[in-house]
Formats: C-alpha cells, structure tokens, sequence
C-alpha cells in the first residue's frame, strides 16, 4: 500500500503576484525518489519553496508530511521543516564550530534537550553518511564531498519522512556525485524517506534513472504519467 508524503492537487504557484506554475498535480509515496528537472527560471525553485513553506499555496491544494500548505502561516513553518530535511548545493554549514557542533547546533534548535539522546543522534547519522570518525573535523578541513554529506547528515537529524535536496551534486566532482546518489537513494530505500531532487546533471540522472517532474511553459510534467 503506498503512502503518499507530499500530495499536490491543482495548484497554483506564485512568486509575489506572479503566477509561476499553474495547475500541479502529483503526489510522491513514501521511500520514492523523484528528480525535479528543468531549465532555469521554468519554477524548480519555487516549487520547492512552496513544499518547505517559504513560499505560501493560496491556490489549489497542497499536503506535505501531514501539513496542509493551505493554511501554513509563518508559525507553523518551523514545525512542517522539523519533518523535513533540506540539503544545499552550497552546505550551508557554519563554518566556526566543527561537524559535531554543527549537528548539535540544529538538535538545539529543534528542542532536543537530554545531551545523551543528542550524541547518540548525531553518532548515528554521521554513522549513516560514512563519517563516523570526522565529527571532530572544522568543515574547512573537509572536502566539497565530505561537506555535502555532514549536509545529507543534517538532514537527517530529525529522521525525515521527506527530503528535499536543491542540486545537492552540483559543485562536485563525477566521482564524488556517484557516491552522493548511492547514498541518496540508499537512504530512500532503507528508511523509507521519500526524496525529491533537483537537478540540472544528466548524466546523474542517466546513470540513476527515476521518477521525473519537469517544469516547463508553466506546468509540471510527470514522467510517471506519461
């Protein structure tokens, strides 16, 4: 029985007055993993924005990991992201504090409390991400590789049913973008986390091919529909 993580019905996407995307639809199951492709400017980012609530759905229906996106207002913004996880092509990590301090950073944020529960979180994700060993590390010390997945591991943190990953292969190497995908879909696969990527890399989608979304002339196109 598949479980739908994010469902979009009819809608409407806009940046300020602009109207963006007009008339999406699709939903995306539990543990799937979905490219989002498309030229820049056709809508990538605002779709994305509108599933993380930055930007409001004032048309159309829209339900990500429980939240109604019609009746999202900016306090309950927080709670939605606390279902999500998020991933940058640019890291966003901060780059003062070492890899287990950034994890810390974000539990902290999220309310987490008992410093026990908190090392084991993080000793687990960083576990997940095949760098059990580095949360000593400053982010400087890192590679552009290493840095995306203490990125990927911050995702994690507060075990994600959605992830939401804006051209996470972006600045890296063919190699280092090989390993960043297996982990991806792994992660897809073994905890039933659905991902939803953006992309402009071909060839990463040629070598993992799945599900696409692509926005064009102011529409979504599903391949699963095609």
């Amino acid at each position: 029985m598949s479980e739908p993580i994010v469902t979009i019905k009819n809608a409407n996407i806009y940046q300020s007055s602009n109207l963006i995307l007009e008339n999406v639809s699709f939903e995306v199951n539990k543990g799937e993993f979905v490219y989002l492709v498309g030229k820049t400017g056709t809508g990538k980012s605002s779709l994305l924005k509108t599933l993380y609530g930055e930007l409001t759905l004032t048309e159309g229906s829209g339900n990500v990991v429980g939240f109604d996106l019609r009746g999202m207002d900016w306090k309950k913004v927080p709670f939605l992201r606390r279902n999500l996880g998020v991933i940058f092509q640019d890291f966003h990590l901060l780059t003062d504090r070492n890899v287990y301090e950034n994890l810390k950073f974000v539990l902290k944020a999220t309310g987490w409390k008992d410093e026990g529960l908190i090392e084991e979180k993080i000793n687990d994700v960083l576990d997940k991400v095949g760098l059990k060993s580095k949360g000593f590390k400053m982010p400087f010390e890192m590679s552009g590789g290493e840095q995306q997945r203490v990125d990927i591991a911050r995702a994690l943190l507060n075990s994600p049913k959605l992830i939401l990953a804006d051209e996470p292969t972006g600045n890296l190497d063919p190699e280092t973008s090989d390993e960043i995908m297996q982990l991806l879909i792994q992660i897809a696969k073994d905890y039933g986390t659905a991902v939803i990527m953006a992309t402009h890399d071909f060839i990463v989608i040629n070598r993992y091919p799945s599900r696409m979304l692509k926005t064009e002339l102011g529409k979504v196109v599903d391949s699963a529909a095609s």
